[in-house]
């Protein structure tokens, strides 16, 4: 037996209520259910994001100018090595949204070229999408998928629409299907895409890949080398413990030269043409030869102390935590536990996701039916959007916690975010708090 074979491992503390008093920020009383939106970070995460801003606070100049770059390369190399990719080809934002919005509104649309989307993405996504489509000739074409569904027929409906689209531009004899874009996990219904192989259908039929990853990281291992993506984005605030708002935004080598500009253009842009000479810049000489990696380094003042908190999120997740499949293992055998305790205590049913296709996400249908008999307690169909916003704050205000609600195939679905300080018991409070929220709604309470 050698050293440290017979070395004592540390004793990693219990998932559920152990992790979250130990570890986590939530005030006494609130039950955080919802960590699929805005994630949460533990309190040794925070002890590094205080160091840094202190000593941004204590000397700014020095901090931003000087002291930041090499944090935030060093960030981008842990990160580089967690996702498998190389650090030359990947850079930080503050969130998927404007990773998102800095391809499209960087690619150059020509009159009817072609942007194709799957159902299921993000809505500030699929707005960025039609804010495009309004500035250009180009359209937009989304694939109608009925989540869930086999992931080998959301594969095939996928290249069918890619080689439709692609010969509907040589009929009509203008444009390209210039970019195709999908998710890593559906938020809602939440469950995982088959993004692998979508992307290998994108190259196979010359077509640009966008994978919005929003819930890759610390959700799913991602190996960026084998996925090999023309563009690929995921927060670092969700699933991996990083403070709000930083993700991760890889665009390879090849497809560099196509990404202009940051999203605002900052002092990193380089223009085609001077006209009058040099544009001042007031920061100091990269050491960066990349060009593209030199715009991401400041582009507007803001706080950059989640950014240097990387190595640190890290350290909890993989030592804390103990990596992806101790974290996948609790999480997804919560979430279904609770999906089959909320389907028992509601009287309904839940998705009926596969267990491949299960992620981090506890879903079932609320026992609240839409129609014009009040006598039946059913909400009319002019009163949805009243009722989902009621029952977002009712969760907030009346329970003190909070889950996702859609509205999708004529029903409320509600969402439940399986995360390492969630236990059992959380999960019961919840199919508790859905079934008195769906009583006062039945009974006309949201009005």
């Amino acid at each position: 037996m050698t050293a440290s074979e017979s070395a004592p491992h540390p004793v990693r503390t219990p998932f559920g209520k152990p992790m979250r008093e130990k570890y986590f920020l939530f005030a006494q009383g609130h039950v955080n259910l919802n960590h699929g939106s805005f994630g949460g970070y533990p309190n040794t995460v925070r002890a590094a994001l205080r160091r840094y801003q202190d000593a941004a606070e204590a000397e700014p100049d020095r901090f931003i100018r000087y002291v930041f770059p090499d944090l935030l390369r060093r960030s981008r190399s842990l990160l580089a090595s967690h996702l498998n990719c190389p650090v030359d080809e990947l850079v930080l934002c503050p969130n998927v949204t404007t990773a998102t919005n800095t391809v499209l509104r960087n690619l150059q649309w020509g009159d009817g070229d072609r942007v194709i989307y799957t159902s299921g993405v993000y809505g500030a996504l699929e707005k960025t999408i039609e804010s495009v489509l309004e500035d250009t000739n180009s359209i937009g074409v989304k694939i109608d998928l009925d989540l869930p569904s086999k992931p080998d027929e959301i594969v095939s409906k996928f290249r069918s629409a890619l080689q439709r689209e692609k010969q509907a531009c040589k009929q009509t004899g203008e444009g390209t299907l210039k970019l195709a874009i999908f998710d890593t996990i559906v938020s809602m219904p939440g469950l995982l895409m088959p993004f692998e192989e979508m992307t290998k259908v994108c190259r196979e039929e010359g077509v640009l890949s966008m994978i919005d990853g929003a819930h890759g990281l610390g959700h799913i291992p991602i190996d960026l080398e084998k996925l090999n993506p023309d563009f690929f984005t995921s927060n670092c605030h969700k699933w991996l413990f990083v403070p709000r708002a930083v993700a991760a935004f890889f665009v390879p080598k090849r497809n560099q030269h196509l990404i202009r500009t940051t999203f605002p253009t900052s002092h990193g842009f380089v223009p085609r043409s001077l006209g009058k000479g040099m544009v001042h810049d007031p920061m100091p000489s990269s050491a960066e030869p990349n060009q593209m990696i030199r715009q991401f380094e400041y582009f507007g003042t803001m706080d950059g102390a989640p950014y240097c908190c990387i190595e640190e999120a890290l350290r909890f997740f993989d030592v804390v935590c103990g990596g992806h499949e101790a974290v996948r293992l609790y999480c997804t055998d919560l979430a279904r536990r609770a999906e089959e305790l909320f389907v028992e205590t509601l009287g309904t049913e839940s998705f009926g996701i596969t267990e491949a296709e299960r992620v981090f996400f506890a879903q079932v249908r609320m026992p609240i039916q839409v129609g014009d008999d009040r006598g039946k307690g059913q909400v009319p169909l002019e009163d949805v959007g009243l009722v989902t916003d009621w029952m977002h704050k009712a969760f907030a205000d009346q329970f003190r916690t909070y889950m996702y609600l859609l509205f999708y195939r004529g029903a409320w679905w509600a969402r439940l975010s399986a995360a390492v300080y969630v236990d059992f018991e959380d999960c019961q409070y919840a199919a508790k708090v859905l079934k008195d929220v769906s009583e006062q709604v039945r009974s006309g309470g949201y009005k």
